[in-house]
């Protein structure tokens, strides 16, 4: 007999951000995606986890992974740290926990500690805390 694993808690962690969305994971990724295209930035991707899941009979809860970035800014980080691409571009997840919708992702300070960047080149990475703040706060609602 098996047991159903309860929601995963994030524990407090300085590694990884998590933020809490007032809207449902679609109006989320759909408010993130505008933000990344109205500053610009290339919007590599979007993993559709649970989508994937249920395409083969499995079931998981509304998770998906925006993947976004800007070559320019990223690139030299790169240089500087090849092992960056491991973490290159950006990424959100954002997923249902209950009723909750949580954006998380690795701490700009974390991936700069990770690959000794310098300020300058941490600087570059940034842009992730206003993006999921911006996607988060009042003016994402009307979604």
């Amino acid at each position: 007999m098996t047991q159903q694993q309860p929601a995963a808690r994030i524990q407090p962690d300085a590694a990884v951000v998590t933020k809490l969305s007032p809207m449902s994971v679609a109006d989320t990724v759909a408010r993130v995606s505008d933000l990344v295209a109205e500053k610009g930035l290339k919007l590599f991707a979007l993993i559709d986890h649970d989508g994937e899941a249920e395409a083969v009979g499995l079931h998981l809860r509304e998770t998906k992974v925006v993947i976004f970035g800007s070559p320019p800014a990223g690139t030299p980080v790169m240089e500087a740290s090849p092992l960056a691409a491991l973490d290159l571009p950006l990424k959100v997840l954002i997923w249902a926990d209950g009723e909750q919708t949580k954006l998380c992702y690795t701490a700009p300070a974390e991936l700069a500690a990770r690959y000794g960047l310098s300020d300058e080149l941490a600087g570059r990475l940034a842009g992730i805390d206003a993006i999921t703040d911006a996607a988060i706060s009042s003016a994402g609602r009307g979604r």
